[in-house]
């Protein structure tokens, strides 16, 4: 895809980023990998209803600071669009960034129906403009330390794949729009998304899907849809199983038996990318790899490789806008549509209690 271009001399400066909401993802996830990446400033930030605690201004002084996308998106010096806000909002915010022709990175989950995703690729491809989604848990250490397994045949034939993201927290959380059973809410959107993505990345589409969508918290007066298992069929044999729980008392929650990436509470206590140790998982957390030899099965320790951190997205996503087309972006926005469309067929399976073709239901699927 050929990339738009807003001036002839933006490839030589750093691309002008402005960020839509500030909270706790803007924060962690976004605006500190932006500061690493030599090709990206952060230019400015869209925070409807700053507080005395809460300033984006004061926190980042020298940007320009918005009350509205609105007008956000008539300033002809902002190239990159990074939205953090809730689902509902992602397609309504996605269009109007396109419209006005900057390059947007949009938060996990891509948008609440594939519908929308598709009508969002289309209007990008339309105007050669380049739209990624944020699955950060693509460079999370442990997935790195897999897909190398993996392409190497380490692990040979699989014919079952389990991947968890548990955890321990049967009393319901109180405020906030994830207490609320919203479109794209719940925990099939919001975790269930990452280890349906990295599936997806791993084995590609499956040809059948069973879903278990609901609640596993005593008390849950909203109704969230807190929990899911979803059971990916291939016809080649495999059965990868997605889990996301939250009543899990396990004093270390695990995934693929390896411990959960340790970047986002490192990120979260203030470090970076580049920091000494970011990233890099103690000796005591690394997971144990069983093979067979002579006939006999035989375990090792298997630590992580030396990761590539969450700043691989930004970095990758400024040389897709450098390379006009010839890079591809960081996540491919169809491959985010179809993890909707996975999770669309799960929740369709949940509710008619039966598995489901893929194909049946996405005819045009591949």
């Amino acid at each position: 895809m050929a990339a738009y271009t807003q001036s002839s001399t933006m490839a030589s400066k750093p691309y002008n980023v402005a960020i839509i909401g500030y909270g706790m993802s803007a924060k962690v996830f976004h605006i500190p990998l932006i500061q690493v990446t030599p090709a990206f400033n952060l230019y400015a930030i869209v925070q409807r209803n700053p507080t005395a605690e809460n300033d984006a201004s004061k926190d980042h002084p020298g940007i320009k600071l918005y009350r509205s996308s609105e007008d956000m998106v008539q300033d002809p010096d902002v190239d990159v669009v990074v939205i953090n806000t809730i689902p509902t909002s992602h397609f309504e915010l996605c269009r109007l960034a396109l419209e006005y022709h900057k390059y947007v990175i949009v938060e996990k989950p891509f948008t609440v129906t594939s519908e929308e995703a598709d009508d969002l690729i289309n209007i990008a491809v339309n105007r050669d403009l380049f739209l990624t989604v944020y699955q950060n848990r693509r460079w999370d250490t442990d997935f790195l330390t897999l897909s190398k397994l993996l392409k190497e045949g380490t692990l040979g034939r699989v014919v079952e794949f389990e991947t968890h993201f548990d955890r321990h927290r049967p009393e319901a959380p109180s405020g906030g729009w994830k207490t609320k059973p919203l479109p794209g809410g719940g925990g099939i959107y919001d975790l269930g998304t990452h280890l349906i993505d990295q599936v997806y990345v791993l084995f590609g589409l499956p040809d059948r899907i069973t879903g278990f969508v609901g609640s596993q918290r005593e008390h849950n007066p909203e109704g969230v849809d807190d929990s899911c298992t979803v059971l990916l069929h291939y016809d080649s044999g495999l059965l990868a199983t997605v889990k996301a729980g939250v009543v899990s008392p396990e004093v270390n929650q695990l995934r693929y038996w390896f411990h959960l990436d340790c970047q986002e509470n490192q990120l979260k206590a203030g470090k970076k990318p580049g920091d000494a140790g970011f990233g890099i998982e103690p000796k005591d957390r690394a997971g144990t790899l069983t093979v067979i030899r002579d006939g006999q099965p035989a375990s090792e320790p298997c630590p992580n490789i030396e990761p590539a951190t969450y700043s691989v997205f930004y970095s990758q996503f400024a040389k897709a806008i450098d390379g006009q087309g010839t890079v591809p972006v960081p996540v491919e926005a169809k491959g985010a549509m179809d993890v909707i469309r996975l999770i669309e067929l799960a929740r369709l399976s949940s509710t008619e209690g039966r598995t489901l073709k893929v194909k049946d239901h996405y005819a045009g699927i591949d």
